[in-house]
């Protein structure tokens, strides 16, 4: 029977690993809003569309774009996907769209 190729989960053949999936190493960004990690998403890397805090519209599938979670360790549930442009311009924009709890997610 032929051996199965495994993934490692840890170490440094680890980030390789994802870097070669698309997923690159998260790193850690500091701005006026706190410290943060951020991690590139290639096009390729990207299977679902998400909705983008900064401007409200769907980040498509394959799409480049980044996901950018809170550097303190308050856990991946506050992760969110962003469009790079959108992220590269969080502090020049202004408060972002404020929608109704019952206005469609789409």
């Amino acid at each position: 029977m032929p051996r199965q190729n495994r993934r490692r989960t840890e170490g440094p053949d680890a980030e390789i690993a994802a870097e070669s999936l698309g997923r690159g190493a998260p790193r850690r960004e500091s701005g006026p809003d706190g410290d943060w990690m951020v991690r590139r998403v290639t096009g390729a890397a990207a299977t679902k569309s998400y909705r983008c805090p900064g401007c409200d519209q769907e980040v498509r599938v394959a799409t480049a774009h980044v996901v950018v979670w809170p550097a303190d360790g308050s856990g991946l549930e506050q992760r969110r996907h962003w469009h790079t442009p959108c992220w590269n311009a969080r502090d020049r924009r202004g408060p972002g769209p404020v929608r109704s709890r019952n206005a469609p997610r789409y």
